[in-house]
C-alpha cells in the first residue's frame, strides 16, 4: 500500500510540472499582416520623397524663371523715355499740367538744354529738369512724377499769382504784371487768361515813379488802396492811374476819383466816398472826377 501511494503522488507531481507555462498568453501576430504593413510604410515614404523632390524642382524652376523675368522687365523699353521727349509739344512721354501763364512750348524749349535720361525711369534724376524750369520767373515751384509702361514724366507747375497788370494807357494792352510776392514779369508771358482778376495800373515806367523799381511794399499798398475804394464805393476798381505819382486817380464805374498823394491820410480820404458818391449820381452834368485830394474839402470837377 505504501508503495502505490508513493507512485501516485509522483505521477501527480509529474503531471503538474509538465503542464505548459504560456497557456494563457495571446497568439502570435500573423506574418502576412506584418509584411503588408511594412510594404505600405515603404510606399508612403517613397511618395513623400517624390513629393519633396518635385517641390524642390518647382522651387528651382520658378526661381530661375523669376530671375529671367526680372532681368527682362528691368531692361525692356517700357522703362526708358523716348529720345525725342523734349523735342515736341504733346508728346506722350512728357505731360505738363497746371501751367496757365507759361506756355508748354517755352517749358520744352528750356528742357532741350537737359539730356533725356538714358537710364530706366525709376533711376532717372529729375533735378536738372526742375532746375531748368525754375528759371522761368512765373514758376514758383515744380513737381515731377515718374511713370512706367510706357515710361513718361508728369511735370506739375505751380505758378505765381498775378496781382497787378501795368499798361501806359487804358486802351493799350498790358506790358507787364506783378505777382502777389512782388515779382515783375514781362510781356513775353502776356496776355493773362481771364481766370486771373488783376488790378490795372497805368504807368509809363520811364517818367516819375518807374514801376520797374517797385517792391513788394508798393504792390501791397496799391492792393490796399483798391480794396479800400471797392469797400467804400461798393463798385469794382477799373484802373488806378499812377502816371503822375504825386497825383493818383482811381477809376470806378460811377466816377473817376482823385486821391492826390499817397500819404498817411489817403485811407481817411477814401472813407469819405460813401457820403459823396450818392450826390455824384444826382448831378446832371458830366463829372470829370471826384476830388478827394484835399484833407477837409471835397468837390466835383465838371467837364
Amino acid at each position: 500500500m505504501d508503495e502505490e501511494i508513493t507512485e501516485i503522488s509522483i505521477e501527480d507531481e509529474y503531471t503538474q510540472v509538465s503542464e505548459p507555462d504560456d497557456v494563457n498568453q495571446p497568439p502570435i501576430d500573423d506574418g502576412k499582416h506584418l509584411v503588408k504593413k511594412k510594404r505600405r510604410e515603404r510606399l508612403v515614404r517613397k511618395g513623400r520623397i517624390r513629393q519633396e523632390r518635385f517641390r524642390a524642382f518647382m522651387r528651382f524652376f520658378f526661381s530661375i524663371f523669376f530671375i529671367f523675368a526680372l532681368v527682362y522687365t528691368l531692361k525692356c523699353g517700357g522703362w526708358y523715355l523716348d529720345k525725342n521727349s523734349f523735342n515736341r509739344v504733346g508728346s506722350n512721354s512728357v505731360e505738363i499740367i497746371n501751367n496757365n501763364i507759361v506756355p508748354s512750348h517755352k517749358i520744352l524749349a528750356l528742357l532741350k538744354n537737359s539730356d533725356v535720361p538714358n537710364v530706366p525711369i525709376y533711376m532717372a534724376r529729375t533735378d536738372a529738369i526742375k532746375k531748368e524750369i525754375m528759371k522761368l520767373t512765373p514758376v514758383e515751384n515744380v513737381y515731377i512724377r515718374r511713370y512706367a509702361f510706357p515710361a513718361r514724366i508728369q511735370i506739375i507747375i505751380r505758378e505765381r499769382i498775378p496781382a497787378i497788370t501795368i499798361s501806359p494807357d487804358v486802351k493799350v494792352p498790358p506790358v507787364a504784371f506783378f505777382t502777389t510776392d512782388g515779382k515783375l514779369i514781362g510781356r513775353e508771358f502776356l496776355p493773362l487768361k481771364p481766370v486771373y482778376k488783376t488790378i490795372l495800373v497805368l504807368s509809363y515806367g520811364n517818367k516819375g515813379d518807374d514801376y520797374r523799381k517797385w517792391n513788394l511794399d508798393k504792390i501791397k499798398q496799391i492792393e490796399k488802396i483798391a480794396l479800400y475804394v471797392e469797400t467804400y464805393s461798393k463798385e469794382p476798381v477799373e484802373y488806378i492811374d499812377f502816371r503822375n505819382p504825386n497825383d493818383i486817380y482811381v477809376k470806378i464805374k460811377t466816377v473817376n476819383i482823385r486821391l492826390g498823394r499817397l500819404d498817411e491820410n489817403v485811407y481817411k480820404r477814401i472813407e469819405r466816398i460813401p457820403s459823396i458818391l450818392p450826390q455824384v449820381k444826382l448831378v446832371d452834368s458830366k463829372v470829370k472826377y471826384l476830388d478827394l485830394s484835399w484833407e477837409k474839402v471835397n468837390y466835383l470837377k465838371l467837364q
